[in-house]
């Protein structure tokens, strides 16, 4: 059996006074990609409840700290995100080649390859699997793609029950709740929650159990034991499928997946097409930043390979879903495209400012932070302001913080503000608003150098304004709409123009 290394460690990191956001048996949303509102609606919810800041910002930190320590210990730590950045884009530049090659050496080792342009196609393609083994029950590896499609939902509704193993994932399915963050799915959870969930919906779950970690990872390992031995399908995504060989791999921390990969006689794993990369040589790239961005270590405690079928060792049918759901469209952005280079590390959400004060449910779909923000809409072709999900791309201050830590190099803090003008763009017409307006007297006086000097010269009358703050903190119409939320600091007593011609000449007098 295995070990279970994360989950002590994960349930111990949870405070007792941790509180959820998602309530307990709300019914679960028909499309995990765009579940509710709009993020600004989101977000004023999840703001009012301020211990799942201080919860959030306790966890995001400590998850930050482990990073840097791991990534101060790599010389060349530079290096590998400049080698990760090159595969990604050879990758997209030639996917649709690649995509055939993996086809092929999956065919030519025993696997069976299916094609699901969306996401009914893709269930509908597990569903008549499930019912050619005759199984009312599977056990699933931790999958944010199975969650896109809700496979779940549309399994129950067949009569066929999906068991998540992942432990984080366990605890979201039992507590009918939706994932907040991308590597810890219940993070807005609790130990006293888990403990309540296990003793409601856990038949099996033990006498007198208490919020005590290794208590509730002990009634968990019995709970999946039971699973894993009787399961004969396994379903299951990938962090990164290898063209080269035919290959697919699932990095964890648990054993959980381990478990799914090797025990059950039929494996079925969904996989997006952007997880490639071309060669087996280029997982050791990615073996090194996934764990170190992820959670802090230096290696997965479980890292699986597996290739086609082998006769006498782990399943003996296996079935990869090749999956596009809106992927070839994104693919088609030459700037948004680059979302598709993410390895779901969660590095960007930790270090987020906005995700760190409004958490994960907040984005309204399964892909929060500033990585959903730039995914989900293009998923979806998402632009219409009527579209809850077009408003994401709004969702971040544009600090760039999300850029510097992405192991892939993904230019993030770009990509929002290349959605936004498409969002823009698609919204035109009518009559002109404000800012509209603003932004057309603007363009006057930034287009003209003689007009923009004047007004940096005239900026210096807001001085007496601003007083000892050395801010400005209220305007009248209509630059008030930008001052009700913003201070605007004090203009310098000397622009850089006037500045610079007088270095002009001081420096002709000499």
């Amino acid at each position: 059996m295995a070990t279970f290394l994360g989950i002590p460690k994960f349930i111990a990191g949870l405070k007792p006074e941790h509180s959820t956001q998602w309530e307990v048996g709300q019914p679960l949303p028909e499309d995990t990609l765009r579940w509710g509102s709009t993020f600004p609606k989101g977000a004023a919810t999840t703001l009012r409840n301020s211990q799942m800041r201080k919860n959030l910002g306790h966890a995001t930190r400590t998850i930050r700290n482990k990073r840097n320590l791991r990534v101060a210990e790599m010389p060349d730590w530079e290096d590998l995100r400049e080698s990760a950045s090159a595969i990604k884009h050879e990758t997209m530049s030639n996917l649709p080649e690649l995509l055939v090659q993996m086809e092929e050496n999956v065919t030519k080792r025993g696997g069976i390859v299916h094609w699901a342009r969306d996401a009914a196609e893709a269930n509908e393609v597990i569903l008549s699997i499930l019912r050619e083994k005759q199984v009312e029950e599977v056990v699933k590896v931790k999958s944010m793609v199975t969650q896109e499609i809700n496979l779940n939902e549309f399994l129950d509704s067949h009569g066929i029950k999906a068991w998540e193993t992942d432990l984080a994932e366990m605890i979201v399915q039992l507590g009918k709740d939706m994932p907040s963050h991308l590597v810890v799915p219940a993070i807005h959870r609790n130990r006293s929650e888990i403990r309540e969930i296990f003793q409601r919906e856990m038949a099996d779950a033990p006498e007198g159990l208490t919020a005590d970690p290794r208590e509730l990872a002990m009634a968990a390992r019995a709970h999946l034991r039971t699973l894993f031995l009787k399961s004969k399908v396994a379903i299951s995504g990938s962090n990164m499928m290898i063209a080269e060989t035919g290959t697919l791999s699932v990095y964890e921390s648990e054993g959980n997946g381990r478990m799914c990969l090797t025990l059950p006689e039929t494996l079925i794993s969904v996989v997006g097409i952007e997880k490639m990369v071309p060669r087996f040589q280029d997982a050791e790239v990615f073996s090194q930043l996934l764990p170190r961005s992820a959670t802090g270590e230096r290696m997965n405690p479980y890292t699986s390979f597996w290739t086609g079928v082998t006769p006498g060792d782990g399943p003996q049918e296996f079935h990869l879903i090749l999956l596009d759901n809106g992927r070839s469209k994104a693919l088609a952005d030459e700037v948004g495209r680059e979302a598709l280079h993410c390895i779901r590390c969660a590095a960007c959400l930790n270090v987020c400012p906005v995700y760190e004060h409004v958490g994960g449910h907040a984005y309204n779909s399964i892909y929060p932070g500033p990585i959903g923000a730039i995914l989900t809409p293009q998923l979806l072709e998402a632009t219409d302001h009527h579209d809850p999900a077009a408003s994401l791309p709004f969702a971040s201050t544009l600090c760039g913080a999300c850029g510097d830590v992405c192991p892939v190099k993904i230019d993030i803090p770009g990509a929002l503000v290349h959605l936004r003008h498409r969002y823009t763009e698609a919204n035109r017409g009518g009559l002109p608003n404000g800012w509209d307006v603003a932004m057309k007297a603007s363009s006057k006086v930034m287009s003209d150098g003689k007009r923009f000097g004047k007004a940096a010269r005239m900026a210096k009358l807001g001085r007496p304004v601003a007083g000892k703050d050395e801010k400005i903190s209220s305007l009248p119409w209509p630059v008030s709409a930008w001052t009700r939320n913003k201070d605007i600091p004090a203009p310098p007593a000397q622009s850089f123009r006037d500045w610079y011609n007088d270095e002009q000449q001081k420096g002709e007098a000499r």
